[in-house]
């Protein structure tokens, strides 16, 4: 099953999807420049493979619902999610609100 459902933080809107898949979760939270993601994110692969897209993320770990990765610290982020601001052991709202 796939829940496509809009958040608001603070005003600001964000897309929240999850997708059920045997014995596991994908939990993304999006903003129009960048997202947030469970465990599944490969941060190594953004940060080396697709360096030159800048992608905007950050991954938090252990988490199981939406509610769960809006307020989980993130693991690890992107190179261009650091040079916004955005770092490890923030929380994954916080995060977003960052995002431009």
């Amino acid at each position: 099953m796939i829940n496509v459902t809009p958040i608001i933080i603070q005003g600001k809107t964000f897309l929240s999807i999850s997708v059920t898949l045997p014995k596991t979760n994908l939990l993304v939270v999006t903003s129009d420049s960048g997202y947030i993601m469970c465990g599944a994110l490969d941060v190594g692969l953004l940060n080396e493979r697709l360096k030159d897209r800048n992608i905007i993320a950050g991954r938090a770990v252990g988490v199981k619902t939406i509610d769960e990765l809006l307020n989980a610290p993130l693991e690890s982020v992107t190179l261009a999610a650091e040079q916004i601001g955005i770092s490890k052991g923030l929380i994954g709202r916080e995060a977003l609100l960052i995002m431009p």
